[in-house]
């Protein structure tokens, strides 16, 4: 075709079928043979009119989305494409138009082809789209669960592989919580009608849970998992809420595997995989649903099925089920401290565990020792240990050459010390000096080619020996060695310091941000609390802080300070405040926005800082109050909400507008300002006090270049004031 014109009215009817390809060509090939200026220009129209339709087209979602799926399931991609195109979709599955479109096109299907690559990126990149398009929707949380299904999702959740087992277990998590009815609640309608009641699927995965728990197909890792969503999803979050049949729903159906876990033997062939960590969770999980139990007919079933289950076990002719069910008596006692000291008085527990200290086995005695331990906590039971097993222990000790029992067996001894009110001859036993047992826990503990298991009963050692023994008589009597006590106490705050830079220059720090971050039901309030408090006795040192900051110390402490005990809340809070003192917010917390949290109605956070703010710690007083400072200058709901949090806020604003140390009293001015700027009502209730006088005293001193920053704010204030009309300047004469 040689004509301009009729390419030109091709291109038109190509354009008309969208086919914005076809028609380019027709308008380009119109304009090489046209030689009309006129009609040159508008063929260059229509064809820029086809380009930005193919633009439009490839920068859309759906074409988006096919893009990153044909890169990926393309084995001749380049590497750096495919992460490229895996990072794309994960954000796109956040964002709820791009999940809306991963979905409804057939999305769902082709991230099942790439976990089924079992490439370890692909299958992150897919987990982790999978979990953002879960977020906040329950109906494409349930269509998603059904599509894939809880046996797949759980065996990838097994695989021994830890980053895409925490993909996929929390991927399971946000599942359930949108079945919980804790999602973001966005989605109203008939999208919310087409939901089924969840019940059913919540008792399908909590089922398929439970079995993970006793299969020998699933990896340490994997199973720790499924411990860690029981103990999160389980048990009732609040004890108000008087529903807790989910916890006896696991009881009645799974609380016999969850004791086959914790009855578990490492060094027993046929043994489950396992992790360092999966017997003590085990134990935790126990104890959680021991705690979630409401009434004494529910404790009774709970502890009739621990006491058939070691029934079921004891065996004077098999010792290998015998053990496993003194094992599974240890792990309760870890838990419910209550049923195991019960499960200790069923008949025939105790003389096993006694005469297991006797065999020639050394797993038996390995098993008996770590019972007798955690069954010397209760007074009672451990005066028949005393009285029974302390001589087996010091043979045991002295004989074995296996270090995993000798350690356990110097544990026991002590905590057996510490119970009965006395050393029990730990001091002949350890030819009159307890310095050298420390020593041997010590070489223990260093010892990287001893198992971690072995190496923390070194740690417990060490704490019954610092705690015990010679120091408690010898000391006393011996008047030189009272007088080297006062000495060492005199120097304890340089020990202190030194071990504190010691351990700081180890990297302690990361260490305790790892422990923060992990995802693991061995993180009680408790442990938050002793974590809180080795962050509080980091930060004494001012110097220190950067170093604190710079391992991820300060985002740490945000959720420590936000969750746990009171005590450990405090804690946190108070290193917080040390950190924010010293350092820029924006690279102490990074990505936290610390205003928005506080201005959300049902929290404490606002109270916390103002009372912090009337501390007698100066130092914590300065922060708190540089705090109150940038929270009240940045929101001014803030300022209003302040005077309600607590009955002292005006108290602690006086002391700090008249403190001695000019820093503090500098904040405390400014925390003023940013009130009476906020509204013209706080201003004038702010007038109407003591605090007129303050602000007037301040500001009528005379100019001096090291306190003007002071003087200026007060001024600044009173001016303010004068602006709203509430107070008039003095008439000169």
């Amino acid at each position: 075709m040689e004509d301009p014109i009729q390419l030109k009215e091709e291109g038109n009817k190509y354009f008309q079928a969208s086919d914005y390809e076809r028609a380019a060509q027709s308008y380009t090939q119109a304009m090489k043979l046209n030689k009309d200026r006129a009609l040159q220009a508008v063929l260059y129209r229509n064809r820029a009119a086809c380009f930005l339709k193919r633009l439009r087209i490839q920068f859309s979602t759906d074409m988006r989305v096919q893009k990153m799926f044909e890169i990926l399931l393309d084995e001749n991609s380049e590497k750096e494409k495919r992460e490229k195109a895996a990072n794309n979709l994960i954000v796109l599955g956040r964002e709820e138009a791009g999940a809306e479109r991963i979905f409804q096109n057939n999305g769902v299907s082709l991230l099942l082809q790439l976990i089924e690559t079992k490439n370890a990126e692909l299958v992150l990149a897919a987990v982790r789209t999978l979990s953002g398009m879960c977020t906040g929707h329950k109906a494409r949380a349930t269509a998603i669960l059904h599509y894939l299904g809880i046996d797949s999702i759980c065996m990838w959740m097994s695989v021994d592989n830890e980053e895409i087992s925490l993909a996929v277990c929390n991927l399971l998590q946000t599942i359930t919580d949108c079945l919980l009815g804790q999602g973001k609640e966005e989605h109203h309608g008939k999208e919310e009608a087409l939901v089924l009641d969840t019940k059913k699927d919540l008792k399908m995965i909590t089922t398929r849970l439970l079995d993970m728990l006793v299969s020998k197909n699933v990896s340490g890792q994997g199973r720790d998992r499924a411990l860690n969503l029981l103990n999160k999803n389980i048990p009732r979050q609040d004890l108000k809420d008087h529903d807790n049949s989910r916890t006896t729903f696991v009881i009645d159906n799974g609380l016999k595997k969850i004791l086959k876990v914790v009855g578990q033997i490492p060094e027993m062939p046929g043994c489950l995989p396992l992790t360092e960590n999966t017997q003590l969770t085990a134990s935790i999980l126990l104890n959680k649903l021991y705690d979630d139990l409401r009434c004494d007919p529910e404790r009774d079933n709970y502890r009739m099925i621990c006491e058939e289950y070691i029934k079921s076990k004891i065996d004077p002719q098999n010792m290998d089920k015998t053990l496993h069910a003194i094992q599974m008596v240890s792990g309760v006692l870890q838990g419910p401290f209550e049923l195991g000291n019960k499960l200790l008085g069923m008949k025939g527990v105790m003389e096993m565990m006694v005469a297991l200290c006797g065999s020639e086995r050394e797993i038996d005695q390995l098993v008996a020792v770590e019972a007798l331990i955690h069954a010397s906590t209760k007074l009672s039971r451990a005066t028949f240990i005393i009285s029974n097993g302390i001589t087996l222990l010091k043979e045991i000790y002295k004989k074995t050459k296996n270090e995993k029992i000798k350690i356990r067996a110097l544990v026991g001894l002590c905590k057996l010390g510490s119970a009965g009110g006395t050393d029990y001859g730990l001091r002949q036993f350890a030819e009159g000096s307890t310095e050298k047992l420390a020593k041997q826990c010590r070489k223990w503990l260093c010892n990287t080619s001893i198992d971690a298991r072995t190496r923390k009963w070194a740690v417990e050692g060490l704490a019954y020996l610092t705690l015990d023994a010679d120091v408690k008589d010898d000391f006393v009597e011996d008047e030189q060695a009272l007088q080297a006590m006062f000495e060492l106490a005199k120097d304890k705050k340089d020990f202190v310091v030194k071990r504190v830079k010691r351990l700081l220059k180890a990297g302690v720090v990361s260490a305790l941000a790892c422990m923060v971050k992990a995802d693991s039901a061995i993180l009680t309030d408790q442990s938050k609390e002793l974590i809180a408090r080795v962050f509080l006795a980091l930060c004494e040192d001012p110097k220190d802080r950067g170093t604190i900051v710079a391992q991820g110390g300060g985002k740490a402490l945000i959720p420590l300070a936000v969750e746990g005990t009171d005590v450990g809340k405090i804690k946190a809070s108070h290193a917080l405040a040390k950190i924010a003192a010293i350092s820029n917010p924006d690279i102490a917390f990074p990505g936290e926005r610390v205003q928005e949290r506080f201005v959300a109605d049902g929290n404490d956070r606002l109270k916390l800082v103002v009372l912090l703010c009337g501390e007698d710690d100066e130092k914590v007083q300065k922060a708190a109050a540089g705090a109150l400072a940038m929270l009240t200058a940045a929101q001014k709901k803030l300022c209003s909400k302040m005077t309600e949090v607590t009955t002292q806020w005006l108290e602690i604003l006086q002391r700090l507008c008249l403190h001695d140390n000019m820093e503090v009293q500098h904040r405390g001015l400014v925390i003023a300002f940013n009130l009476i700027g906020a509204n013209k009502e706080l201003a004038k209730k702010l007038v109407e006090t003591e605090l007129l006088e303050i602000l007037t005293f301040v500001g009528k001193q005379e100019d001096d270049p090291k306190k003007q920053h002071v003087i200026n704010v007060a001024r600044d204030c009173l001016a303010k004031c004068m602006d709203y009309g509430l107070i008039k300047p003095l008439s000169r004469a």
